[in-house]
């Protein structure tokens, strides 16, 4: 020990966040703030749009929507659910007896190994438990940062990151939180360090309500009578 004093890696107070949170103005924070009202007042039913009724069923059905929509998740989940209703059943299959419930869903071959496989690790690893830290999920196969922040958020009500998904991304370009180039970490961090951490999840469920129904990635101007695109859309022309 140098007796030099150890500047922790989030001094922010969020001791369980293993990364430093960028510095963020307080007129950012406000702006934050005001987006939550907003969103609460216009979506207060905004929700999870996978079907799931567990844990793993959340998991899997993550996994599946990567590059795919909910809406074709969900036409394809209830059969598989039904013949894989535990992680235990997943385990004892194969990729190949999976493929044929997922095959509506783009890449499904691979996405079938990686239910095997992330399911088959749940059995062993977890004891049929889905895991409740980041650091867990994130060694199961199919399981990035979004897929965790889902799954910890929806399942658990655990917040230790933001979803960013293509909407999340869209509209914190155009809400002005990010540069036009901006990684998809570079965004999430900026909304973890903006929002209040105990409205991660909700938000994030109010944004992309928001970007399918609203503030869309083909629309030239979001509508004028839309009260956050009327404030804080870049895109709107007011």
């Amino acid at each position: 020990m140098t007796g030099e004093q150890v500047t922790p890696a989030n001094p922010r107070g969020l001791k369980d966040i293993p990364f430093r949170l960028p510095d963020v103005s307080d007129e950012l924070k406000r702006r934050a703030r005001a987006i939550v009202k907003l969103l609460e007042q216009q979506y207060p039913d905004a929700h999870c749009e996978l079907d799931f009724n567990s844990p793993h069923e959340l998991l899997v059905a993550t996994i599946l929507s990567a590059q795919a929509t909910d809406v074709g998740v969900n036409k394809a989940t209830p059969a598989l659910f039904k013949a894989f209703p535990t992680p235990t059943d997943y385990a004892a299959s194969t990729p190949e007896a999976i493929e044929p419930y997922i095959k509506s869903i783009g890449l499904f071959r691979n996405k079938a190994k990686s239910i095997h496989a992330a399911m088959t690790e749940v059995h062993k690893r977890f004891h049929d438990e889905v895991p409740r830290t980041m650091n867990e999920l994130l060694t199961l196969r199919g399981v990035a940062r979004k897929t965790a922040n889902v799954v910890l958020g929806n399942a658990f009500d655990i917040n230790v990151g933001f979803v960013v998904d293509t909407h999340i991304h869209r509209l914190a370009g155009r809400f002005g939180f990010i540069a036009e180039d901006a990684t998809t970490q570079t965004t999430e961090r900026v909304l973890m360090a903006a929002f209040p951490r105990n409205k991660w999840t909700q938000t994030a469920h109010g944004l992309i309500w928001h970007g399918r129904r609203v503030c869309t990635a083909r629309s030239k101007a979001c509508p004028k009578t839309d009260p956050i695109c009327r404030r804080f859309c870049s895109n709107c022309e007011r």
